[in-house]
């Protein structure tokens, strides 16, 4: 009996789903906060109202674009915007001015404009903002300029005072933190470490197949974007605290988990390389060896002490107690044999890497207490 194939619904689900592939592309992943809508909404009327009393016969337009262009993630992002901005529109009207003098009026003298102002923030190496805003300005001073005395100068106030308000009004109003998802990521990244501890204390101990040793290979090699991914929000709360009148309450919490990030870096090389290790070398006879017992059970130590550390990365930032009420497993001291020829390399890049992440693991330990 032939297969019917997917009924109409499901096929008319599909047709749809496809038929919106292009719409979503334009979509991003998450909405923009409504506090962050309010707040652009709120610094574009307010330097409206103000830059129209710096020019009464033009709409005060720039004015009203630097504040919306301006309100920012962070106000870090805002201060930098603004500079930009304003830069951009300043150049803008020299190049204006300067081209005006040099050409007089003829028709193609906007082209030229347009294409001078690019080169001239190609050479200055400005940021696209800035580049793109230079010809823009330049082209209505040429075009509406010319006939209204006095426009550009109007322009540049215009400009600066929008942009001025533009980083005024995200840093009063509840200016934006994102301290929590770093610290989030960087207590999840600890976490993932330690599993892949406790994972390589099982492959030691019990029987294990070549395909599950290198899935572990695999989950352990996932570990450096985890970190990549936990780098990354790190930099964007360090972002977020940079004129921000609430940093002094979050930047200990920042600088902690700045120490922690670099330390688990260090674990998470020694972690891939036990890992490389024993994938690459592993035999059976290896569990028989006397000294792989006391080595698994160094790293479910490792991994229990590492998971304190975590544990007090993932508190609120403010909270006073620092641990769970668990209790560090430190080290138990390996009783040195000579293991077998075929297991002595291995046996050995074992106990270093592991004397190394425990080094890393107990200083830890030791700050938080």
């Amino acid at each position: 009996m032939s297969d019917p194939g997917p009924g109409p619904r499901a096929r008319w689900r599909s047709v749809a789903q496809a038929s919106m592939a292009p719409v979503r592309s334009f979509q991003a992943s998450a909405r923009t906060p409504l506090l962050q809508v309010l707040k652009t909404a709120a610094a574009a009327i307010i330097a409206w109202v103000a830059c129209s009393f710096i020019a009464t016969d033009e709409p005060p337009i720039f004015g009203a674009i630097a504040a919306i262009l301006v309100v920012q993630p962070s106000v870090n992002q805002s201060f930098s915007r603004a500079v930009e901005r304003s830069i951009g529109v300043i150049v803008g009207v020299v190049v204006a001015y300067t081209v005006g003098l040099i050409f007089g009026a003829p028709s193609w003298l906007i082209l030229a404009a347009i294409v001078i102002s690019l080169l001239v923030g190609w050479a200055l190496r400005f940021p696209q903002s800035s580049t793109v805003q230079v010809p823009i300005t330049a082209i209505l001073v040429l075009s509406v300029g010319a006939q209204t005395p006095g426009y550009a100068v109007e322009r540049i106030i215009e400009t600066v005072v929008g942009a001025v308000i533009g980083v005024f009004v995200n840093w009063l109003i509840v200016p934006p933190l994102a301290v929590q998802p770093a610290h989030d990521a960087i207590a999840g990244l600890g976490r993932e470490v330690a599993a892949i501890m406790d994972k390589l204390a099982e492959v030691l101990t019990a029987p294990s197949d070549e395909k599950s040793r290198t899935l572990l290979l695999v989950e352990a090699r996932l570990l450096r974007p985890m970190q990549a991914r936990a780098t990354a929000t790190l930099e964007t709360a360090e972002d977020s605290l940079r004129f921000n009148p609430r940093r002094s309450a979050h930047r200990q919490v920042l600088t902690t988990d700045a120490e922690l990030l670099s330390m688990l870096g260090r674990v998470i090389t020694r972690t891939l390389g036990m890992t490389r290790s024993i994938n690459d070398h592993y035999d059976d006879s290896l569990r028989d060896e006397p000294m792989v017992t006391s080595i698994a059970e160094e790293l479910r130590r490792a991994a229990h002490d590492l998971r304190l550390v975590m544990e007090n990365v993932a508190l609120p930032a403010g909270e006073e107690e620092r641990l769970s009420d668990s209790e560090p497993a430190l080290t138990a001291p390996i009783r040195a044999l000579s293991p077998d020829p075929a297991h002595w390399i291995l046996i050995g890049s074992l106990l270093e890497d592991l004397r190394r992440v425990r080094e890393e693991i107990v200083g830890a330990v030791d700050d938080l207490h």
